[in-house]
């Protein structure tokens, strides 16, 4: 599918930050049998590569903000060292009544919240449920997250089946990163809310039924991006990014209220609102982690920790102000001492970035080695990742790759090597950009020597411009 008036520009160019260079959407769907490749592909790189990210398909509304976009899968498969692409938009019922609309029927957050009419909308609600942001696959399912809203299923192919409410067991949103655990087969997801109860937890089981539900307190409506599990808890981190009700059809409805306080909650996996321990730290906000695990009575663990964040979520900011303008999120470790009901956190890399990847078959159980999308080089927005960086616990080493000047990296996915013995012994697949040629190759490199660079490079059919989330699923 094309939609031919919209691949170039938008009418209103100057006015949309978000629209820029490789935010810029694409405006096709594409299959290609067999891309270019240089280098050499491992034999054990047999799966495919998804990411998602923001594509709206038709001009949007007034401003527009990234996370406004609708969902577009970018699908790279590899099999037998042949490499082929596909890409599809996640139809979602509010995208599907702009389809038969012919054009945006939704506001976003660049602009004052106006609800369209049900007239346009139908069935779609008054909010549009993009699904832009990751993809997982658990009990069979692939599902297309965004934390807004319920999951969305697709198959294999990317082809779009629905919403998925868990058999009716889920009736509101769910988080975009949920923990899957490996030796359970387990998926541990939480929802925030803009209205009391303003957290709910949530169990699915190996087969994918939901198994347990538990509504939680809080004193404020809070964004809550990611979670933590260990082999026995479920870890929350409660910052002070807050919505504002107040604001509500006036202006910006996420602040940053350091005031407010920063804190761990931990509880059991299977436990009650009861049963929910809260530990202060100072204010900060990370909006991604690692992992953690048990050490004795501590559960320790890492993400990338931000002191401020700002969203460039304002309507009534000036259009230079639109954009996310935060510092970036700097590699810490996090500790919580069960026994003395102590908290911390400390920064310990002065190199900014943040998509925080690690081996997930070590989900919720020790790990040393740690992905980070860096900045090694001065860029102008935040998301100019231009670096893949290594943390080695076990050596206390740092290693890089940088991608150039004109290089801007993505999230970088391990891929396990399946005949493999240590933790980093895989691949990185990760989608970089290039500037100057406005072309975007998939790279893979070598999870144990990092800094030697890709040893294949798969030449995209089509630039992939910034995503969010991506994902490696083994063939």
């Amino acid at each position: 599918m094309a939609v031919a008036d919209y691949t170039t520009h938008v009418t209103n160019e100057a006015d949309q930050p978000d629209l820029v260079g490789n935010m810029f959407p694409v405006g096709d769907e594409l299959d290609v049998a067999d891309c270019t490749v240089t280098g050499e592909l491992p034999d054990g790189l047999q799966g495919t590569f998804i990411r998602n990210g923001p594509n709206p398909m038709f001009e949007p509304l007034g401003r527009y903000h990234m996370f406004d976009g609708d969902g577009m899968l970018h699908g790279v498969t590899f099999d037998e060292g042949r490499v082929s692409y596909r890409n599809r938009w996640v139809r979602s019922r509010g995208l599907g009544a702009e389809m038969a609309h012919g054009g945006a029927i939704y506001s976003g957050l660049g602009e004052v919240m106006e609800f369209p009419s049900r007239e346009l909308t139908g069935d779609a609600g008054p909010v549009k449920n993009p699904s832009n942001t990751h993809i997982i696959k658990h009990a069979g399912r692939y599902l297309s997250l965004w934390e807004g809203g319920l999951p969305t299923e697709v198959t294999a192919d990317l082809d779009t089946v629905g919403e998925y409410d868990f058999d009716g067991e889920l009736r509101g949103a769910m988080t975009a990163h949920p923990r899957i655990d490996p030796r359970t087969g387990e998926l541990f997801f939480f929802a925030y809310s803009l209205f009391p109860p303003y957290l709910r937890y949530y169990v699915a089981d190996a087969e994918g039924r939901l198994v347990h539900k538990v509504e939680i307190d809080l004193p404020a409506p809070v964004m809550m991006h990611d979670c933590v599990i260990t082999e026995e808890h479920m870890v929350f981190l409660d910052s002070p990014i807050v919505f504002d009700m107040e604001n509500l059809g006036k202006g910006p409805m996420v602040q940053w209220k350091p005031e407010n306080g920063t804190r761990f909650g931990v509880m059991p996996r299977m436990g009650s609102a009861e049963d929910l321990r809260w530990f202060e730290v100072e204010p900060g906000h990370i909006q991604h982690f690692w992992n953690g695990w048990i050490e004795g009575d501590r559960i320790v663990g890492s993400g990338s920790r931000i002191s401020a964040p700002q969203f460039g979520i304002d309507p009534t900011a000036p259009i230079d102000e639109q954009a996310a303008s935060s510092e970036p999120g700097h590699p810490a470790r996090f500790w919580i001492d069960l026994a003395k009901g102590e908290a911390g956190w400390e920064l310990f890399d002065d190199m900014g970035g943040d998509f925080c990847r690690f081996n997930d078959d070590l989900t919720g159980v020790k790990s040393a080695c740690q992905y980070l999308s860096g900045f090694y080089d001065e860029k102008t927005r935040p998301g100019d990742f231009d670096t893949i960086v290594k943390y080695d616990d076990r050596t206390g080493e740092r290693t890089l790759w940088w991608a150039g000047r004109e290089g801007h990296v993505g999230e970088s996915v391990f891929a396990p090597n399946p005949d493999g013995t240590e933790e980093d012994d895989g691949w990185l697949v990760n989608a970089v950009y290039d500037s100057d040629r406005n072309t975007t190759d998939i790279v893979v490199l070598d999870a144990q020597q990092v800094e030697a660079g890709p040893i294949a490079t798969v030449e995209m059919p089509r630039r992939l411009p910034f995503g969010f989330h991506a994902n490696w699923f083994p063939a």
